[in-house]
């Protein structure tokens, strides 16, 4: 894999307050350039929810407080910053349907040129490996995560060790189109279009 060849790639990582749906709590957006992550240049952002971060979240998953978050930017507030962060950049996420769907819900203007997905490739790569989550994944490939910011569960470490997970996996194979054929979910901007079949005409 030359990673030189790969188009503008930004690895998102989403944190919502609990609700259904969710509000946005932090957004981590990690820049890979010619195959490494680039964190002098990620965008990170905490936001203040409009509606309270529910117990469960802050206790089991993300840790982010109702007080943690009071003096915090409303959405609204941040909402052009990071869509122009994110422009029209490929991305990356783990389970890309959920980051996805959520930052298309809070930025509808936005349209990225295509969405990664590391838990496709996981499926396509590791189909022998009985789960498939982030934490099994690190567990299994055992990326480098000595410079990882935060903690799991954070936007930014798990930015980053999606980022890490992308870069091994890609190593599988030779080219960006042959990525974005076992990466994108069907559905998804960036799914490789069917060729024509020539005609006589």
């Amino acid at each position: 894999m030359n990673f030189t060849t790969w188009p503008p790639l930004l690895v998102v990582d989403v944190e919502g307050n609990g609700g259904n749906p969710p509000d946005l709590v932090e957004i981590a957006a990690l820049p890979v350039r010619d195959g490494r992550a680039d964190t002098s240049t990620a965008g990170w952002w905490l936001t203040k929810p409009h509606h309270p971060v529910t117990a469960f979240a802050t206790n089991k998953i993300h840790g982010l407080s109702n007080d943690r978050l009071a003096n915090q930017p409303h959405w609204e507030e941040i909402a052009e910053t990071v869509h122009a962060f994110l422009g029209t950049s490929w991305i990356c996420a783990h389970h890309a349907h959920v980051d996805y769907s959520v930052l298309s819900r809070h930025l509808p203007q936005w349209q990225p040129a295509g969405v990664l997905d590391t838990l496709r490739l996981a499926k396509t790569l590791y189909p022998n490996l009985r789960h498939r989550s982030l934490d099994a994944l690190i567990q299994h490939v055992k990326p480098d995560l000595a410079a990882a910011p935060g903690q799991r569960h954070r936007a930014t470490f798990d930015a980053y060790a999606t980022a890490q997970l992308l870069l091994t996996m890609a190593t599988h194979y030779a080219t960006w189109d042959q990525l974005v054929a076992a990466a994108v979910p069907p559905t998804l901007p960036g799914t490789p279009q069917p060729e024509e079949e020539p005609t006589l005409w």
